[in-house]
């Protein structure tokens, strides 16, 4: 008789997969990543690819795969995209892949091996993400706390110490690799406020799934993330840091004295942080960059603004 465990991976592994991928102007960095997929020793069952690039990446695919193509270049975003795929997906598992990842041959597989019955989501590692400078590894210790702590992180820069481990919980996923079960997630949209790369939707998006949801990374599905620089923020790291955590802090993380405090003492590090990096550039860039973002952010999620979503032409 099959013991629980193997009996929990056959029905994760009889579940059907939806491969979402979104993608801008990157058509050599989708073929390589739909090359990766297709390689896969656990296909997936369907694949949606939306483009929103300025001329098609992909001129009517041919794959062994279902393949659904939408070319939308008047669509606003990542969000936006990943809604249009959501509401074509057909699979019981839906895995969200940026346009920029090459996974190991047996991502897909370990990705369901990870599904046991209480898991709601799983993530893969990131196999190329380096360790951050010591002065970057004390801000994230010292001032980035409560709601605002970021737990994947330490998990992507230890890869390779994880390689056997088995699957490591936490609170939310990087949005190049995630997954989750459709059953959950169907009703949710993402934020369509968030425009161009929508910096913080994948934090958002985990932030409002339904109470007790069970996210996972899982050490034994993994990939590279090149992070192309096409399409992709060029500015100090403290514009898009201060864009997330400002986001967050007026659409979720505002639920009493513990958030209030979270947040100032996060402050309180950028502001450290900003001082430090404009004695070495001998410029205030840092603080412009830290006060843009986190006007941005509070704009971004504002209760006023309206999210909405276009329409869709595509051809399968």
């Amino acid at each position: 008789m099959p013991s629980k465990e193997a009996h929990s991976q056959q029905a994760a592994s009889a579940q059907t997969v939806s491969v979402i991928i979104p993608t801008k102007n990157r058509a050599e960095d989708l073929r390589r990543t739909l090359a990766s997929v297709m390689i896969q020793t656990r296909r997936p069952d369907e694949i949606i690819v939306v483009d929103q690039g300025a001329t098609p990446a992909l001129e009517s695919p041919d794959y062994p795969i279902p393949f659904i193509y939408i070319y939308a270049p008047y669509l606003s975003g990542l969000t936006a995209a990943r809604n249009a795929a959501t509401d074509r997906a057909k699979g019981d598992i839906w895995v969200f892949l940026d346009d920029d990842v090459i996974l190991e041959p047996d991502y897909l597989e370990e990705l369901l091996a990870a599904y046991s019955p209480e898991i709601t989501g799983v993530s893969g590692i990131f196999t190329n993400y380096a360790v951050p400078p010591l002065l970057r590894r004390i801000f994230e210790k010292v001032f980035v706390t409560g709601a605002f702590h970021d737990d994947r992180q330490p998990i992507y820069w230890y890869a390779n110490r994880l390689r056997e481990s088995g699957p490591q919980r936490v609170k939310q996923f990087t949005g190049a690799a995630m997954s989750f079960r459709a059953s959950a997630v169907r009703a949710m949209r993402f934020d369509t406020n968030l425009t161009g790369a929508s910096i913080a939707e994948d934090i958002d998006f985990c932030a409002r799934l339904p109470r007790g949801a069970v996210l996972v990374i899982a050490p034994k599905a993994r990939l590279v993330h090149k992070r192309s620089v096409i399409g992709r923020a060029t500015g100090h790291w403290l514009d898009e840091h201060a864009q997330s955590s400002a986001y967050m802090r007026r659409r979720n993380w505002n639920r009493g004295f513990g958030d209030d405090l979270c947040f100032a003492w996060l402050q309180a590090g950028y502001a450290v942080m900003a001082a430090i990096a404009s004695v070495k550039r001998r410029s205030f860039e840092p603080f412009q960059a830290w006060k843009r973002g986190k006007a941005r952010g509070y704009k971004l999620a504002s209760p006023n603004r309206k999210p909405s979503d276009s329409g869709v032409e595509s051809f399968a």
